[in-house]
C-alpha cells in the first residue's frame, strides 16, 4: 500500500479547487486580501482618531481658556497701573485702599499662575527676543548697545508653553561704536 504524503489541509483545497474551480478560488483569495488590507486600514485609522482625540482633548485643557486669559490681561495692567502711579503722599492718604488694589492685583497674579499663565517680565539692559518681546519704539540711548530693551510698557505673558500676550518695549538704536 502506497503512503500518501499530502496534507489533509492540501486535500481540502484540492477538493474546493475542484468544485469551484481555480479561477473561482483566486478570486476568493484576492478579495479576502483586500477585505484584510482593509480591515487592517480601518484599525489604523481607528488608532489615529483616538491619538488625534487624545492630543485635542490635552489642547483644549491647557488652551481652552485662552480667551479668557486675553481678557484678564487689561485688569492685571490697569491694576499694576494704578500701583505704579502713586505717590507716597497717595500712599500716606489711602493706605488701606492701596493695600486692598496690591492684594487684589497678588491674588489675580496667583490665579492666573495656577492656571498657567507665567509673566514675561524683561529688564532694561536685556537683549531684544523678537519671540517673547514686541519692540514698541526705538531709540539711541547712551551707554546701551543696538537691540537692548531700554524700558518696558506692559509685561507679556505665556500660556503654558505659547505666548499669550509679549512683552512690550523700548529698543535701544545706539549703533556700535
Amino acid at each position: 500500500m502506497a503512503q500518501d504524503n499530502t496534507s489533509p489541509e492540501t486535500t481540502e483545497i484540492e477538493e474546493i479547487e475542484d468544485f469551484i474551480g481555480t479561477d473561482e478560488l483566486d478570486a476568493l483569495r484576492a478579495e479576502r486580501d483586500e477585505l484584510r488590507d482593509r480591515f487592517m486600514r480601518a484599525l489604523a485609522d481607528a488608532e489615529n482618531s483616538r491619538k488625534r482625540a487624545d492630543r485635542d482633548r490635552r489642547e483644549a485643557e491647557q488652551y481652552g481658556s485662552t480667551r479668557l486669559a486675553r481678557d484678564l490681561l487689561p485688569v492685571f495692567d490697569n491694576l499694576k497701573r494704578a500701583l505704579d502711579a502713586t505717590t507716597d503722599d497717595t500712599r500716606t492718604q489711602a493706605s488701606a485702599l492701596i493695600e486692598g488694589v496690591e492684594l487684589t492685583l497678588r491674588e489675580l497674579t496667583q490665579v492666573m499662575t495656577k492656571h498657567g499663565m507665567t509673566p514675561i517680565s524683561p529688564a532694561p539692559g536685556d537683549a531684544f527676543d523678537p519671540q517673547l518681546h514686541q519692540a514698541m519704539f526705538e531709540a539711541p540711548v547712551p551707554g546701551t548697545k543696538a537691540g537692548q530693551i531700554i524700558q518696558v510698557m506692559t509685561e507679556g505673558f505665556m500660556l503654558h508653553d505659547r505666548l499669550l500676550r509679549p512683552a512690550q518695549v523700548g529698543v535701544s538704536s545706539t549703533p556700535a561704536n
